[in-house]
This record gives C-alpha cells, structure tokens and sequence, in this order.
C-alpha cells in the first residue's frame, strides 16, 4: 500500500512529528513526503499532519484534507496550548470534520508544540496593560512549558500511534 506523508508545519513542530514518520515507514512504499499538494493524492493512506491555528487545522491543511475520497487517513498535529487530552481531542475532532465519509480514520496523535516568541511578548504586553486579564499569567507559563516540546517523548509516542 502506498502512503503519503503530508504536512503543514509553521514553527517546525509538525515538520519533526513528519521526519519522525518518514523515519519509521517503509520507504519503498512512500510516494510523496512534503506540503499539501496534489501528487499526495496518488497515495493510498495518508499521514496527515498539521499545525493548530484557533482550534482547528491550519487553512492549507484543512483544504487538503477536503479532496480526499476513499482514503486510509492518519492525523497527527501541535498544539502551542496542550497538557490536556481533552483539549487535543476536542481539535482532532474538529479537524475530522473536514474529511469526506468514504475515508477512514486509521488514527490520530497530538502534541504541544512550542509557539514563536512573538506571542511571549504579545502576553507580556498584556500583562503590562494597566487593567490586566487575570488569566495572562497561565498563558505565560503555558508558553514557557511548551518550549520543550516536542519533546523526546513525543516522537516516540508517535510511533507507537501509528503501529
């Protein structure tokens, strides 16, 4: 069975989860590794994955994901916020949303993924607001713990997923 493994990675978080799978699926099965596009489609399961934006899977991600038909589909993504598996379900269900029914859902896998300095400064100034919102402090040590992440457990959590 041919595979494909497609991702949409903005700060390379999901890029590492995709070099991880294309570390630990055969080769000689695979028929595109790289950023949405068409020639994924020649492939008979997909590995998906995607960077969080508000809740759902990124625009290129989500777009892609609607072409498919009749494909074995696993999902895999980040998430800056995380900690809660609850949370990262919540998404994944979301994201499912965008596949058409003749697909099946092999599986899925989430993780935190570290965000770009440029939100710690976009709460730092938050917090510096004369009326601060309480809760600018939990979204400051979120992003700190997010920093190591993926962390080296992660990728190995990835692969026990897809096994």
């Amino acid at each position: 069975m041919r595979h494909a493994i497609v991702f949409s990675s903005r700060t390379g978080n999901t890029r590492l989860l995709a070099d991880t799978l294309r570390s630990c699926l055969p080769p000689e099965d695979r028929c595109y590794f790289g950023t949405p596009d068409p020639a994924a489609l020649e492939a008979d399961a997909l590995y998906v994955g995607f960077w969080t934006d508000k809740g759902h899977a990124d625009d290129a991600t989500t777009e892609f994901l609607k072409q498919l038909r009749g494909k074995k589909v696993f999902l895999f993504g980040t998430a800056g916020f995380g900690g809660s598996e609850e949370y990262f379900e919540k998404i994944l269900k979301a994201v499912q949303k965008s596949l058409d029914k003749t697909n099946t859902l092999t599986g899925s896998f989430m993780c935190q993924g570290k965000m770009p300095l440029s939100v710690r400064q976009r709460y730092e100034k938050m917090k510096a607001q004369p009326i601060s919102l309480p809760h600018v402090d939990a979204l400051i040590r979120n992003f700190d713990s997010a920093l190591s992440h993926p962390g080296a457990e992660d990728p190995e959590h990835l692969k026990h997923a897809v096994q």
